[in-house]
């Protein structure tokens, strides 16, 4: 069978939720039993977002294969629970890149370059690409920006172009927009919609589906009308508004019909939507639990997308073993100054996750002292099991200028330390230590209990490693490595033996977390987490019962 696509835009404003939104639209599709891929095309310059700050990108999302790519990619697999490749993020910069590199080979000799064909022929190789390597059922493609971005029409122009290549049951168009309120008037305003859907018409695309972003109620009126204006069905208008709970976006997309209307367009046999699982989850996350408070402490608190998947690992963690995780969100750069200390005292867990530079270090370096000397359950993510390395080495084996060369290239102690395989490394793009590789775990170890496996496949994004010259040091002080690459020369896990949970992990489990099957470091550190909320709470019952019972002077 022929691969059905469909083509995702956005339009009046950026932020709406399109990735989520073709997320969902991917789990309803696999639901039916289909196989679904995925891609994310993004206008921008770069060759990939590896170099760009999280305040211009959020989260980079790496992939098995080691891609760094946009934090769509994490929605996608999360969603649709298939693990997603390099091919599955495309930049303008890569299309610009290889049409430049194959004219300077010659294999254009003679001919003069344009946007129109050899752009537009590249982007479209692209999508193409990932519907034979995937044997994809159908490949849902998602245009980053909004319609009438300049830097988008060529990725525009190429959907055109496929439109006229495939047939019409091969192809559907879906139009990702919002609908602003007017408080004075207390109504919604189609008119952005309509807009943007006369841009799309301008370069020759009209859109078959409307998805219509809202945070109100959407009456029969405006579905009507929305349909009339922009020449859709009115089955076609969905209006989505916003959800309490992400996970529930695939059900209200479901519930719309969206899904059957979608097989109907593609002529598509499919079996009745199983999302009895998916339903669980949203369930299991609505009841009323007991709190938990896990304190993230980064240096972008402020832009909680530079942490996504972080959080939501947290969150799958929380549903499954019935607890409500309140995330509390701790500035590094304010423990360094001690502004944030107190703060530490209201957690019943602390995440430090992977970062790059020196700003804010000392502040997670404090962090991490917090838990160590307060049995504070602790999980380090990269530079967090970096960190948590360093303080210990400062304060208990007494190496006072211990620190990672990143932050201090004369440190007499440089407890991590450049990977010899980077120290020839010039170039800052796509250059670190990326994607899947195996670590080994030692058996009884925390970490072997929590995998309940002996080797493990996780994924990576880092220059700097564990120096061995001091592995014996920390081992003789209770440092367990207890995940090492399967050579023994890279640590990828430390673990405090005399510590309730204390673990780092070089690796960053958190790309690997689904709402249905949350990973097992989360997993455990939210358990460790709940279990010295249970012990906090039961000392403060029994010592405000010895002073009511006059015990205590």
């Amino acid at each position: 069978m022929k691969p059905k696509y469909i083509f995702c835009t956005g339009g009046v404003v950026s932020s709406v939720g399109k990735g989520l939104t073709v997320a969902a639209i991917g789990r309803i599709l696999k639901a039916r039993g289909l196989k679904v891929a995925i891609q994310k095309l993004d206008p921008y310059l770069n060759v990939d977002p590896g170099t760009m700050s999280p305040y211009q990108h959020g989260e980079v999302f790496v992939t098995a294969d080691g891609a760094e790519t946009d934090l769509d990619l994490g929605h996608y697999e999360r969603f649709v629970d298939e693990n997603v490749s390099r091919l599955s993020n495309v930049t303008a910069g890569q299309v610009y890149l290889t049409v430049i590199e194959k004219e300077r080979k010659g294999d254009y000799l003679g001919g003069t370059i344009q946007v129109v064909p050899h752009i537009t022929n590249e982007i479209k190789r692209c999508i193409k690409l990932v519907a034979k390597r995937t044997d994809a059922d159908i490949v849902i493609v998602e245009v980053g920006g909004t319609a009438g971005d300049i830097e988008s029409l060529p990725f525009l122009e190429a959907l055109r172009q496929l439109r006229t290549e495939l047939t019409r049951r091969d192809s559907l168009y879906v139009h990702v927009t919002f609908l602003p309120h007017i408080g004075a008037t207390d109504e919604l305003k189609t008119k952005p919609t309509q807009h943007s859907v006369r841009e799309l018409r301008g370069i020759g695309i009209q859109p078959n589906v409307i998805i219509a972003r809202t945070d109100h109620p959407v009456n029969d009126d405006i579905i009507n009308k929305i349909a009339l204006f922009c020449d859709v069905d009115e089955s076609a208008v969905i209006p989505l508004e916003t959800a309490d709970n992400i996970y529930a976006v695939p059900l209200m997309i479901e519930a719309t019909g969206l899904g059957d209307y979608i097989l109907d367009r593609f002529k598509l046999q499919a079996g009745a939507p199983d999302l009895h699982e998916w339903r669980q989850i949203v369930s299991r996350s609505r009841r009323v639990k007991e709190k938990l408070r896990i304190g993230i402490v980064g240096k972008y608190v402020e832009l909680h997308d530079a942490y996504m998947s972080v959080k939501e690992s947290i969150i799958h963690a929380a549903i499954h073993l019935d607890n409500d995780a309140q995330i509390k969100w701790i500035h590094s750069g304010d423990l360094e100054k001690g502004r944030a200390s107190n703060a530490l005292l209201e957690l019943d867990g602390i995440l430090v996750p992977g970062g790059f530079g020196y700003r804010g270090i000392e502040g997670k370096i404090a962090a991490a002292r917090f838990a160590r000397e307060n049995s504070v359950p602790y999980l380090g993510l990269c530079l967090g099991m970096q960190v948590m390395c360093i303080e210990f080495a400062r304060n208990v084996l007494g190496l006072e200028d211990a620190n990672s060369s990143e932050f201090d290239v004369s440190t007499a102690h440089p407890v991590i330390d450049l990977m010899l395989e980077q120290r020839a490394i010039t170039d800052m793009g796509g250059t670190m230590r990326l994607g899947e590789y195996p670590c080994e775990l030692m058996p009884g170890s925390l970490a072997a209990n929590a995998y309940q496996r002996s080797a493990v496949n996780e994924r990576h994004r880092h220059r700097f490693e564990f120096n061995n010259d001091y592995r014996d040091h920390f081992d003789r002080r209770g440092v367990c490595f207890s995940g090492l690459s399967p050579d023994g020369v890279l640590v990828e896990i430390a673990e405090l033996q005399d510590h309730p949970f204390m673990l780092g992990c070089q690796f960053h489990p958190e790309f690997l977390s689904r709402p249905n099957r949350p990973h097992p470091l989360f997993s455990t550190f939210v358990r460790a987490s709940a279990a010295f909320r249970d012990a906090k709470a039961q000392m403060q019952g029994t010592l405000h019962s010895g002073v009511e019972s006059g015990d205590l002077s």
